[in-house]
């Protein structure tokens, strides 16, 4: 009888146990089917008014209406995006909490020597778009394509400098790459942004600089400025008769500012695929790809896979750079 006794206990305490995991795994299915019930938080870890805050507005907007909810867009600037980016990281999982990034995602491990959140900690959602940089100089520049001022650099090492927004900046890795590439040697002007960088390229105080289109490109047509290539594998719309460095110089040059969505990891898979599913929209969207299109940017809207496949490309790339060129925080 005893061992009767303990048997009933025993079942009915692993009934009442099973009943509670269920009535568990049925809130939490529920919790995910309602997602989402409130607004959520888009962090974009530049200052305002740069061109991935403006992209991320565009987003938030239109992935908000997918979902029918309302996406905030919050600046948290700072050391190059990784204050940003670490708030997202010890965020809860929950899909309340994404982060809009950049370039400098990929760069920052590899120039900083402790990140404020350990490597994992963030999920890629999706790569929004890719946008390629244009080598400019002065309109009355001496030298009127690629070739001559790669000429004058052979010829005179040190002489040529270009400028940049930063060490961590696509602008000076794009530089770096390409010095690198030709084992030219050139001097970095470091600005503490991308504006003053293109003045002064402008005046003629630096000799040249990568830059996106969206800053560069009216200035070109304007006559200020003259581009001599660009740093895409193939020549951008906007700039039909601008040359790749891809064609001219050194094949298979590919530098992008790139701009992509992460999730603080953890989160659960059917929240992430309704919101890659919502941000996918959102890029297939007329307006959207219009508003992407006008500033140099071509909206991709890659699988989760893809997205982590293309980071570790970047990764490697960049690692190599900043080693190879002994870069430093500025």
């Amino acid at each position: 009888m005893p061992h009767s006794r303990l048997n009933r206990r025993q079942f009915i305490s692993r009934s009442a146990g099973a009943l509670a995991l269920a009535l568990s795994l049925s809130a939490a299915g529920a919790a995910q089917a309602a997602y989402p019930e409130r607004a959520i938080t888009l962090v974009v870890p530049y200052a305002p008014g740069g061109a991935a805050d403006a992209l991320a507005r565009v987003l938030a907007q239109h992935m908000g209406d997918k979902l029918d909810a309302s996406i905030v867009v919050e600046n948290r600037p700072g050391a190059s995006g990784t204050i940003g980016a670490a708030y997202v990281a010890k965020a809860a999982p929950d899909g309340y909490t994404m982060l809009y990034d950049a370039t400098p995602y990929s760069i920052n491990p590899h120039l900083f020597p402790k990140m404020p959140f350990p490597a994992g900690a963030l999920q890629p959602l999706a790569l929004v778009s890719l946008a390629p940089n244009i080598l400019i100089v002065k309109a009355d520049s001496p030298y009127k394509n690629l070739q001559g001022l790669i000429a004058e650099a052979k010829a005179h090492p040190g002489k040529l400098n270009f400028a940049s927004g930063g060490s961590g900046t696509v602008q000076r890795l794009a530089s770096e790459l390409f010095r690198q590439d030709l084992k030219l040697d050139m001097v970095h002007v470091p600005y503490k942004s991308g504006g003053p960088a293109i003045t002064d390229v402008m005046g003629g105080q630096v000799d040249f600089m990568f830059s996106t289109i969206a800053a560069s490109s009216p200035l070109v047509d304007a006559g200020k400025l003259r581009a001599l290539a660009i740093s895409s594998p193939k020549r951008a719309p906007q700039l039909p008769d601008v040359p790749t460095v891809n064609e001219t110089v050194i094949p298979g040059y590919e530098v992008y500012e790139w701009n992509g969505v992460f999730l603080p990891s953890g989160v659960p898979g059917p929240i992430a695929a309704k919101l890659h599913q919502a941000l996918v929209d959102a890029l297939h969207d007329s307006d959207v790809q219009k508003r992407f299109n006008d500033v140099g940017a071509r909206p991709v809207g890659s699988t989760q896979a893809e997205f982590a496949d293309y980071l570790k490309k970047e990764d490697a790339k960049w690692a190599a750079v900043i080693r190879q060129g002994n870069i430093r925080p500025d």
